[in-house]
């Protein structure tokens, strides 16, 4: 299971950023795993608060969230284009 996601991660960073090694991109990867782990415990801290009665603050704002720029089929040049854009 993960070993496909690393996979997939190391084959658009592969191509995408002309690295020459895994390790060109093991920051990279390390960040992208970070903000996909931190996503989903702010879900479930918001799922939490839901069912509290309580209001969740999350960390990042919405651009910056995972599920707002990592949702797929969306291309890489249209989030460049965004964060160009300041979206």
């Amino acid at each position: 299971m993960f070993e496909q996601a690393f996979k997939n991660i190391d084959d658009v960073l592969w191509k995408d950023a002309g690295c020459t090694s895994e390790l060109d991109y093991t920051e990279q990867t390390s960040w992208l795993l970070f903000l996909k782990y931190l996503d989903g415990l702010e879900k479930d801290k918001a799922l939490e608060a839901a069912v509290d009665g309580k209001k969740y603050t999350h960390i990042l704002d919405q651009p910056y969230r995972w599920e707002s720029w990592a949702a797929q089929g969306q291309g890489r040049q249209d989030r460049s284009q965004q964060s160009a854009d300041g979206r």
